[in-house]
């Protein structure tokens, strides 16, 4: 993937019909991505990009990993869905992490907009270290 200009994705925040809200690498470097619209074709879509800092990045990586551990044991079928760590009062560390997180999941004046392309690997879709997809980015026309 690397070789291929391809960054990793390391958080997913939202996912409808496709990846609209995370954190992922952009020119090396943590940023924030939401998409620009709801497109249902193949075709890259168009995102808005914000920086992250790597104290930021990493508080997202902490939360996401609460997320992981639950939906392993989720999909083991040793709890439900009304204990998602997101629905709130659910796992307090998670809770805070939000509160902390909110402002800078914001989108800023002078965030650009760039195209990113989609590619899976062969992984577990949720893991520690990031998702099952990754996207090479490009400037938007």
């Amino acid at each position: 993937m690397i070789a291929d200009g391809f960054e990793r994705v390391h958080v997913e925040l939202e996912w409808y019909d496709g990846p609209r809200f995370g954190l992922a690498d952009v020119e090396s470097e943590p940023h924030y991505f939401q998409a620009c619209s709801y497109d249902r074709t193949d075709e890259p879509g168009e995102y808005v990009v914000w920086p992250a800092s790597d104290a930021v990045a990493a508080l997202e990586r902490e939360q996401w990993a609460l997320f992981v551990e639950w939906n392993a044991r989720y999909e083991a079928g040793l709890t439900g869905p009304e204990t998602h760590p997101g629905s709130g009062g659910m796992d307090a560390r998670y809770d805070e992490l939000d509160e902390a997180l909110a402002s800078w999941r914001r989108e800023p004046s002078g965030a650009r907009r760039l195209v990113g392309e989609m590619r899976f690997d062969d992984n577990d879709r949720y893991r520690v270290e990031g998702l099952d997809y990754w996207f090479r980015w490009r400037p938007s026309n």
